[in-house]
């Protein structure tokens, strides 16, 4: 059954910045189209690159002389099939058996009105719930930002599993003693506690950020000592840390975090000795 016209006509309800639902109720189906702008970006993004991609590929193809039919259509259906669905966009007329191939015979043709429809539409989702008016909670209304909160808590829910999977390394549990199996799900328990304070933190200024996001940007700053040799013999040592890249900067800034300031350098006597060999 196609809705997009009974959606069409529904009032948008505003979530929070960037992110809108509407509702549509039939029957003992609900459906809830939302629309997020973060994601919209994204997504135009993505569409532009795969687009920008098989345009260039199409252009060498026209510039190339010599080129017989077999390889040309060989080379379209490699292009159009890394392209995917963009490839829709693009009109291309192939020379047909006998012909040859000619900036008349092979051309392509641009569908805006079509790509401008598409564009509009990225950043958009529906989604599909059963819920029988008698099992609706009590004193609640039936609205899209309910919903919606419940899929979005499905999600956190899913995502919290592939954090302690994933990043925070829960399994496998190689422990066989009863205590350290313990210790070590509260470990990985309380690193996801963390995960979610900097998800929080991120949630008012960068919403569309994650935490595994971060912690592989800001790994990229490390701490290192110089050790430097001086004519009497000893050793000047000068801990610093990198300087953070431009998207660091603003991961830090976004969470209200400095770097402390460069540890000053101290001197220690003895020799320089080389990393893995115990010589000077």
């Amino acid at each position: 059954m196609n809705h997009n016209k009974d959606l069409i006509d529904k009032p948008w309800e505003q979530v929070h910045e960037g992110m809108a639902v509407k509702l549509l109720e039939q029957e003992d189906e609900l459906y809830v189209q939302a629309k997020s702008s973060q994601r919209q970006k994204k997504e135009n993004a993505m569409r532009r690159r795969k687009l920008k991609t098989l345009v260039h590929g199409l252009n060498r193809l026209k510039r190339r002389k010599n080129l017989t039919r077999d390889h040309l259509l060989e080379r379209v259906a490699v292009l159009r099939k890394e392209a995917g669905r963009v490839a829709s966009f693009i009109d291309i007329r192939k020379p047909l058996e006998g012909e040859p191939v000619n900036r008349k015979t092979f051309t392509c043709a641009f569908n805006r009105a079509a790509w401008k429809q598409a564009m509009e539409r990225d950043g958009c989702y529906i989604l599909r719930a059963h819920v029988p008016w008698e099992e609706w909670p009590a004193g609640m209304e039936k609205q899209a930002q309910v919903l919606w909160e419940w899929y979005m808590q499905l999600v956190r829910v899913e995502e919290a599993f592939k954090t302690l999977k994933s990043d925070l390394k829960l399994r496998p549990i190689h422990h066989q003693i009863e205590k350290r199996v313990e210790a070590h799900i509260l470990v990985a328990f309380l690193g996801y506690c963390l995960s979610v304070t900097l998800r929080m933190k991120l949630s008012p200024a960068a919403p569309g950020l994650t935490p595994r996001a971060v912690l592989q940007s800001l790994s990229a700053i490390q701490m290192m000592e110089v050790h430097l040799p001086t004519t009497d013999g000893r050793v000047l040592v000068m801990p610093r840390h990198t300087e953070p890249e431009a998207e660091q900067k603003m991961i830090l800034h976004t969470l209200k975090l400095e770097l402390p300031p460069q540890p000053p350098p101290r001197i220690r006597s003895g020799k320089l000795e080389m990393p893995g060999t115990g010589q000077s």
